[in-house]
């Protein structure tokens, strides 16, 4: 296993290292130049949008699609992540998370609008899409090999990926919490989430989205909410905080404290890492949400999903990255959850357990979310029959993460997350044309 262990590190050291930060942000901002910054300038209007029902066809309403794909994306990304990057990267990391998040919003917007250019509808009546069936529908319409080896490719990773970053390392995140503060035993913590997950599941996407439209909103408000009465005690301390990641985004951060320092490499790499990680614009993963929604237009449902890496990513995650800041608590040396619960603890005495809280929820949901993303995977490769074995499987799962180690799975979840983006940026680079195309079509018609 530690040969294993290794090797997955050399393995991601590699994924994840130059070429892949600069795909991931050069297909971003290919897009984004391409869509003429409208990811950017129509961010007002996809608010507005986000608050209609929808009409046409779909199984959610638009609103329930963005929440499905939010339940996914905010968890340990937001808490743990952002703790990480500060921790190895200085506070420059925290840059170079809202570069890729501003970046990622024209791909996630993409990524929509291929979803529901190129959906289907299974043999249960049900809207199904995302990159394996706008690979095969749509980049198969004009390169049907490659359509034919990537679609499956992606799905593969999707299905795999999903018990890496979306069971096994939330269930442990939320057992470990739970323990550290409420000295919960982790089996017992493994248990209860089987069972509330087994319970959504059962319902398919119409109850998953139903749960998150009524969790992840409520969750997000108390958690930024909460930050917000941070940084308004220790307001004097928000100059210099921005200072930090301004001038550490160009100029290395030196040892300070437990801070060991960091290089402006080490900032721009964990940055955008974690950055994708916790938002997943260019992994994929949110359109296959985002194609169960009911639309007219691919565009409209496009504007709507851009928001979830906004919401993730420069409001979310900055709430917290500021407040490790403004706390002083990333000089500690100590990393992760317990350095974003040592920053809270700085100004409230009850700082554990309120991450406790906010993680147990966003990594439950989260949960949720990845469980839809992978029975989707399976769903394109085995059909409608793979659904129940995938969930029975994955409800099984969670127990084990919740009380093993599982450095070797966050190592795993990270190559397979690379693994993942690498056949979506294909396919929409190579869509990107009807991209732009489907996008002049609206704004002309809006006009």
């Amino acid at each position: 296993m530690d040969f294993i262990t290794e090797l997955l590190d050399i393995v991601n050291k590699q994924l994840w290292g130059v070429p892949m930060l600069v795909a991931l942000g050069a297909t971003g901002l290919f897009l984004m130049i391409g869509l003429r910054f409208i990811p950017l300038r129509k961010i007002p209007t996809a608010f507005s949008l986000m608050a209609k029902k929808g009409e046409g066809e779909g199984d959610i309403s638009p609103f329930q699609a963005l929440m499905t794909a939010l339940a996914a994306t905010v968890g340990t990304g937001n808490i743990v992540g952002v703790a990480t990057a500060i921790f190895l990267g200085g506070p420059g990391a925290l840059f170079y998370m809202w570069v890729i998040a501003l970046i990622g919003m024209a791909t996630k917007y993409s990524e929509a609008v291929c979803a529901i250019a190129w959906r289907e509808v299974d043999e249960l009546g049900n809207h199904v899409g995302g990159p394996m069936y706008y690979i095969k529908n749509g980049v198969g319409a004009r390169f049907p090999q490659i359509a034919t080896f990537l679609a499956p490719t992606f799905a593969v990773f999707a299905a795999l990926a999903g018990f890496g970053i979306g069971n096994t390392t939330q269930a442990n995140s939320v057992a470990d919490a739970l323990y550290t503060s409420f000295a919960v035993p982790e089996w017992v913590t493994g248990l209860i989430i089987m069972a509330a997950v087994g319970l959504v599941l059962i319902g398919g996407i119409r109850r998953i989205a139903e749960v998150a439209s009524a969790l992840v909103p409520s969750m997000i408000v108390l958690y930024v909410g909460t930050a917000i009465v941070v940084l308004l005690m220790n307001a004097s301390a928000i100059p210099d905080a921005l200072a930090l990641v301004f001038t550490h985004a160009f100029e290395p951060a030196a040892a300070a404290g437990g801070f060991a320092g960091a290089s402006v490499a080490a900032a721009i790499q964990l940055g955008v890492a974690r950055g994708v990680f916790s938002n997943e614009a260019g992994l994929g993963s949110a359109p296959i949400a985002h194609a169960a929604a009911r639309t007219k237009d691919p565009v409209q449902q496009g504007l709507i999903a851009m928001l979830g890496t906004f919401i993730d990513t420069i409001i979310v995650c900055t709430m917290t990255g500021l407040v490790i800041l403004t706390s002083g608590a990333w000089m500690t040396g100590k990393r992760g959850a317990e350095l974003t619960s040592a920053a809270f603890s700085n100004t409230f005495t009850f700082g554990n357990e309120i991450v406790a809280v906010a993680l147990s929820v966003f990594a439950f949901t989260t949960l949720l979310g990845w469980s839809y993303y992978g029975e989707k995977a399976v769903e394109f490769l085995f059909g409608v029959k793979g659904i129940m074995p995938y969930r029975l499987l994955w409800v099984l799962v969670i127990p084990i993460g919740a009380t093993q180690s599982l450095d070797f799975v966050w190592k795993l979840a990270d190559a397979l997350n690379a693994m993942m983006a690498i056949p979506n940026l294909i396919a929409l680079l190579i869509l990107s044309p009807a991209i732009f195309a489907m996008t002049r079509n609206y704004w002309a018609k809006d006009k």
